[in-house]
């Protein structure tokens, strides 16, 4: 089984989360690639490129892959699931379900208009940790992705903060709810389910069938 770990929107593989899974991963004597979906070009990121990006790194449909996401990692991973048989198993963390539709109400409609005239808007980059241009076709591209079209069923394991001030507990309850071959687990936590890292660690072994 091949495991590849997928960051969150404006992170990058030195997040604490991925180095963490990074190294329990190494403890257990499996290897996790963890690709940078920013591809040194942040500015033109679009949810396309970034599934694009994985199906480019899965191995021959022979050999199983376990995706686990974060954020909007999340949701990629799930979209590379749909269209890439050779994934197996998804384990979303906070998956960013609904993406846009909880994003683009807390910029507002005055800099959602403003970021569409103008092309560009500054956004805050943790991996960097400074603002980074990002074009407005970000928004573009991501409108066309239905999450109603997902609908391979493969083991999945969604875990996601009850208290999550970003990507709401609802959205994944929404999705999970018409797909029975999807595990939900609600978490005592946020968005970055910094202090669940333990139990998240238990419930992939668990899932994953780490030893």
């Amino acid at each position: 089984m091949h495991y590849l770990y997928l960051h969150g929107f404006a992170s990058s593989p030195r997040s604490k989360k991925a180095q963490t899974l990074g190294k329990r991963f190494a403890q257990v004597g499996t290897p996790l690639q963890i690709p940078d979906l920013n591809q040194d070009n942040f500015t033109h990121l679009t949810l396309t490129r970034q599934i694009q990006q994985i199906g480019a790194l899965l191995p021959p449909q022979a050999a199983p892959v376990t995706l686990i996401g974060s954020s909007l990692g999340g949701l990629v991973a799930t979209w590379v699931a749909e269209r890439h048989p050779q994934v197996q198993r998804l384990v979303l963390l906070a998956p960013a379900f609904g993406f846009l539709d909880h994003w683009l109400p807390r910029l507002g409609e005055a800099q959602v208009q403003h970021w569409r005239r103008e092309g560009q808007m500054a956004i805050y980059h943790y991996g960097e940790e400074k603002p980074l241009p990002l074009d407005y076709g970000f928004i573009e591209d991501a409108r066309q992705y239905r999450e109603q079209e997902l609908q391979r069923p493969l083991p999945t394991l969604i875990l996601h903060g009850n208290a999550d001030e970003v990507i709401p507990l609802q959205a994944s309850i929404e999705f999970s709810r018409d797909r029975p071959w999807v595990q939900l687990i609600p978490l005592a936590s946020d968005h970055a389910l910094e202090n669940v890292s333990d139990q998240i660690w238990q419930e992939i072994c668990q899932f994953c069938e780490l030893g």
